[in-house]
């Protein structure tokens, strides 16, 4: 609207004004205004070709300007529920906050190859989560419905499992965990991209070394146990420090507290 008055404005276009008084650009602007908006109220209208094409020109980007924002919102609205959808089905799984170690307490060897049919629906929320922030940004501020959920918490549980499942398992048992993996990972470096953030590791350490014992216990309980436990923290360490920093530089920004890799015995 500022465009078009500066634009009658700097060309002196004629308009019909009720007591032809001398057209300034505060009465530009209220023209361009009820032009934008498609006011039609006629009291002050154009006079000359130049005028009325400015009218016109404007008049239509109103209308494709209020199309735009009614269609906008639907399409936010759709992706924002998908999202929330497969966060909230998280819960019964992982626990809110979601974390590893609660992932394979709860499935434990009786169900843990429901975790593969988990990783294999997560890698298509996360190519759906990665499309729809990068093409529209502005969902990433949208917080969840719910207490101690957010998108950026689950996507770092999903890293995290699969990160873990690679480290302690073989090759063939890991493939879904791997492409996964690879699928989350894309989507933390291109939103990393998007918001121009710089990674930096998490400081404290999420992952404290008993811990790290901690999870190879749950997993040998799920009938995953590592070859060599050794070679296996040692692979998760170098796993964790291709994606860590992108997760905390999200979470730095949209202030989002990353999950802890195991809930504290006190914890609900």
């Amino acid at each position: 609207m500022l465009g078009f008055s500066a634009l009658h404005w700097s060309l002196a276009t004629e308009m019909r004004t009720p007591d032809d008084a001398s057209m300034g650009f505060g009465t530009y602007a209220y023209v361009s205004g009820t032009t934008f908006f498609t006011l039609g109220l006629g009291d002050v209208t154009p006079r000359g070709p130049v005028a009325r094409a400015l009218t016109v020109v404007e008049s239509g980007l109103g209308f494709g300007f209020l199309a735009l924002v009614i269609g906008y919102f639907p399409v936010l609205y759709n992706a924002f529920s998908r999202r929330e959808v497969a966060i909230t089905l998280l819960d019964p799984r992982a626990g809110s906050p979601p974390s590893v170690g609660e992932l394979l307490r709860r499935h434990g060897r009786d169900h843990f190859p429901h975790v593969d049919r988990f990783l294999l629906e997560a890698e298509r929320w996360t190519a759906e989560l990665m499309e729809s922030h990068l093409s529209y940004p502005v969902l990433a501020y949208f917080r969840s419905q719910h207490a101690h959920q957010s998108w950026l918490a689950a996507l770092t549980t999903i890293l995290d499992a699969c990160a873990l499942l690679m480290a302690a398992g073989p090759e063939a048992s890991a493939y879904q965990a791997r492409v996964t993996f690879a699928m989350a990972r894309h989507a933390v470096v291109d939103l990393v991209q998007v918001f121009h953030l710089e990674p930096r590791a998490p400081e404290p350490d999420r992952l404290h070394p008993a811990d790290v014992a901690r999870l190879l216990e749950l997993l040998a309980d799920a009938g995953r146990a590592p070859g060599d436990a050794t070679r296996a923290a040692h692979r998760l360490a170098e796993l964790r420090r291709t994606y860590e920093p992108y997760l905390n530089a999200l979470s730095e920004r949209f202030l989002m507290p990353l999950p802890a890799w195991i809930v504290p015995p006190a914890a609900r």
